[in-house]
């Protein structure tokens, strides 16, 4: 279970619809090796596109040093579908970076936005649930 503070949640959400069309991304940052996402880092997608994003190496770089000044580091990343259901493409599969970390996808297809997150290793597609609060 990904577990996210309301105010990290918040966040994935207005970036998602802050960036419409476009998708919108970010990263999550926690305990090391958990599954408790502390803060949301909104990012830049620098492809511009409403159907893929690209996290700029300088932002990443950026994030994983303020969350290791605290104790934390990246333990996934939000983007968002904005017109398609909340599940991995296979482009989102075969670009995930890391197979410990968590991919929450947040989709606009609907009048109120869907979360979902996965665990994305070795092409395999897990969904686990998320816990706000």
């Amino acid at each position: 279970m990904l577990a996210v503070s309301r105010s990290a949640f918040a966040e994935m959400i207005a970036q998602a619809y802050d960036c419409y069309p476009e998708e919108a991304c970010g990263l999550l940052v926690g305990r090391p090796g958990g599954a408790q996402v502390v803060r949301f880092v909104p990012c830049v997608n620098t492809t511009h596109s409403g159907k893929v994003y690209t996290i700029e190496p300088k932002a990443m770089l950026r994030a994983e040093r303020e969350a290791e000044a605290d104790g934390l580091e990246v333990i996934g990343v939000m983007h968002s579908h904005t017109h398609t259901e909340p599940y991995p493409s296979q482009t989102d599969v075969n670009q995930a970076p890391d197979p410990t970390w968590h991919y929450v996808i947040v989709s606009l297809k609907r009048e109120a936005p869907e979360a979902r997150s996965y665990l994305l290793a070795d092409g395999t597609i897990t969904e686990e649930p998320i816990a706000v609060g």
